[in-house]
């Protein structure tokens, strides 16, 4: 009772004029840097962070969690509508929402998109709000054997469910993790995978892998397919609305992704990847199963609105959940929460169980400022849906133009460096092989940002227990994480040899019935 109440006062302040302004202005910044590539809520909050040194504190961070809640529904802008994601968060909205968009239904994944973030938002914020000594003293419980053994369940997760071709996502995410290991190694100070060239010393820049496998190796294979790319201009731009039909389909989808993200955001090191990833390998297997069980066809692979409506809502119920280690334990879990992190450390704060004692105003008033920006990031983003669809109806030299030329801007922006460039066209490369050969491109993805996450635990957690290797299964969540693995790997081989084994016997069973 006294949360609700506490609740309800921080609505009344956060529903001052000056503070909605902030939020307003958080949102609207928030959502314009997710489209450009590269920038994201994080160094929009940085930039933003010397600005606001004069602000009051409330205001201040107000405006921060407005940029970041905006931020993540930015970035599935450019995600459904050009195959670019404005930040990693974003990746796992590309796979069905461009699908969407190519068959003419942008505005119904960007509605999905929006309300889905919406639904995640408040649900996510609310639970944040009332059950955050839970989520911090489950998040207490991961130790480095714990972490890695999260981040092979995700490997195995996005490689075989995400993929649909077991070795072919194991390819993919071999080759992720190969990109992920280039660089100095941050224990032994060795150098890997350089060549000789300083230039790899920092290792290769996530923005410049998924520019470079999504947006830049999109380009190159439309060029190289010639007049069988897919025709732009007879796209429709749809209603701002969804039909019956699609919120039908989409409101399991936003439950189910807010209840992922809600689970993996308190995690420290999770980000919102993992949740997103597994959101849309949920939603395929499951609409496998229905397609097989009501005879239909899978929409998966074409276009299908709860491969968008799952993910985007795992993003921004992850994000709502990456509040509760920061308040609670002053510890951030993502890059955002750490600069907001700096900005409490700016104003005298200490993030900590303490915060919720001595600065309970503004803590409640910063959550349900939370609730006041979903409501704006609905309202300002849901009406423009159809205008944002219109971009595809630009002529496709035009369109792929501008793709490539803010793909380039937004790696050259990274240390105004050629020889990013010249990375990002050996990074476009490498997606255009992939593409012609069929290999998935998320589980390389995941493997770039998952695999230097499980080699530095796998190896904190050995030296933490003197190079005994029990430690790896050495708790109850390690065990559960391990039992996951093993079974979203050989289930789907024995349904599949289940399934082979049936067909043969309907085979044989047939020239029998015929004599």
């Amino acid at each position: 009772m006294d949360t609700l109440l506490n609740l309800v006062d921080g609505l009344s302040a956060a529903m001052s004029p000056q503070n909605l302004m902030w939020a307003f202005l958080g949102v609207l910044l928030g959502t314009a840097v997710g489209v450009l590539p590269g920038m994201g809520s994080a160094m929009a909050v940085a930039l933003l962070l010397p600005v606001t040194f004069r602000l009051d504190p409330t205001g201040a961070f107000i405006l921060f969690a407005g940029v970041y809640y905006g931020g993540m529904f930015g970035g599935a802008t450019t995600s459904i509508l050009l195959n670019t994601p404005g930040q990693a968060s974003s990746i796992a909205t590309t796979y069905e929402g461009h699908k969407m968009a190519l068959k003419g239904r942008a505005a119904q994944a960007l509605g999905t998109a929006v309300i889905g973030s919406f639904v995640a938002s408040i649900l996510g914020t609310l639970i944040v709000a009332l059950f955050a000594p839970v989520m911090v003293a489950f998040a207490l419980n991961f130790g480095p054997g714990e972490y890695f053994a999260l981040t092979v369940f995700s490997f195995v997760a996005v490689a075989a469910v995400v993929s649909g071709s077991v070795l072919r996502g194991l390819a993919s995410l071999l080759i992720g993790l190969a990109i992920g290991m280039v660089g100095i190694d941050g224990q032994s100070g060795a150098a890997r995978f350089d060549f000789g060239s300083s230039s790899l010393l920092d290792g290769i820049d996530i923005v410049i892998v998924t520019v470079g496998l999504l947006a830049l190796g999109e380009v190159l294979y439309i060029a190289a397919r010639g007049r069988s790319a897919p025709d732009f201009a007879a796209i429709r731009t749809g209603r701002p609305w969804l039909g019956r039909r699609d919120l039908r389909r989409s409101w399991k989808p936003w439950l189910r992704g807010t209840a992922l993200g809600g689970a993996f955001g308190p995690i420290p090191g999770s980000g919102a990847e993992i949740p997103t990833f597994l959101s849309l390998g949920l939603e395929r297997k499951l609409a496998e199963r229905r397609a097989r069980r009501k005879g239909e066809e899978n929409e998966f692979g074409e276009g299908a609105i709860e491969g968008v409506a799952g993910p985007e809502a795992a993003n921004n119920s992850s994000a709502a959940g990456t509040m509760v280690p920061l308040l609670g334990l002053g510890l951030p879990t993502s890059a955002t929460a750490a600069i907001m992190l700096a900005a409490f450390q700016q104003y005298g704060l200490q993030p900590g169980p303490v915060l919720f004692e001595r600065n309970a105003d503004l803590v409640w008033t910063l959550l349900a400022s939370l609730l006041i920006g979903s409501v704006l990031l609905l309202v300002i983003n849901l009406p423009f849906a159809p205008l944002w669809a219109k971009l595809l109806k630009l002529p496709k030299p035009y369109l792929y133009a501008g793709i490539t030329l803010f793909s380039v801007l937004a790696v050259y922006a990274i240390n105004t460096s050629v020889i990013h460039l010249v990375m990002l066209t050996a990074v476009a490369l490498l997606g255009l092989v992939m593409r012609t050969f069929g290999v998935p491109v998320a589980p390389a993805l995941i493997g770039v940002v998952l695999g230097p996450i499980a080699e530095t635990e796998f190896r904190r957690a050995l030296a933490a227990s003197s190079g005994d290797p029990t430690i790896l299964v050495g708790s109850g969540i390690s065990i559960t994480l391990y039992a996951l693995v093993l079974l979203v790997a050989v289930v789907p081989l024995i349904a599949r040899a289940l399934r082979r084994r049936t067909a043969r016997a309907v085979d044989a069973q047939e020239p029998a019935a015929r004599s």
